[in-house]
């Protein structure tokens, strides 16, 4: 199903760009088709992970749907794992790691997805490609809005 993968160097810090991705609470200020976002929980783990437990709305024309997610959050790391628990995904994974390097941080994105509805599925199939690079562009102009142009 819609799998899609991106690797680009951003001029900023991976903490800052570590910090903007760990900041849920926030995805509907800036993120396209994200309506709410709730933390249920957030626990801090022995192994220095953070867990927190998260629900999404996404918002797509006439589409509308909430779903949980758990997300850990490995701060020496700089990554981010998400998995689905419920909601309208049959299976949802991404991943999130920050390296910096030259010139900014090296930021690698993945995400794995498919849809309960088919109907959902096959309208979100025929956008796929633009809406990924928009949840990516996204990022960068909230990177842009909270840090400045360049900071590394």
């Amino acid at each position: 199903m819609p799998k899609q993968s991106d690797s680009r160097v951003m001029p900023y810090t991976a903490q800052q760009m570590y910090d903007l991705v760990a900041d849920v609470q926030r995805y509907p200020e800036f993120l396209p088709w994200n309506a709410a976002a709730r933390i249920r929980s957030r626990d801090e783990m022995p192994d220095g992970s953070t867990v927190m437990l998260a629900d999404l709305v996404i918002s797509f024309k006439v589409f509308r749907e909430r779903f949980g997610s758990r997300v850990v959050l490995w701060p020496e790391r700089k990554h981010v794992d998400t998995e689905y628990l419920d909601g309208p995904f049959k299976y949802l994974k991404s991943t999130w790691d920050f390296k910096d390097v030259d010139g900014g941080c090296q930021v690698d994105f993945f995400v794995d997805f498919e849809f309960k509805n088919p109907i959902l599925q096959g309208v979100v199939g025929a956008v796929f490609n633009e809406a990924m690079r928009r949840i990516v562009k996204a990022f960068q102009d909230r990177a842009q809005s909270l840090y400045g142009p360049a900071t590394v």
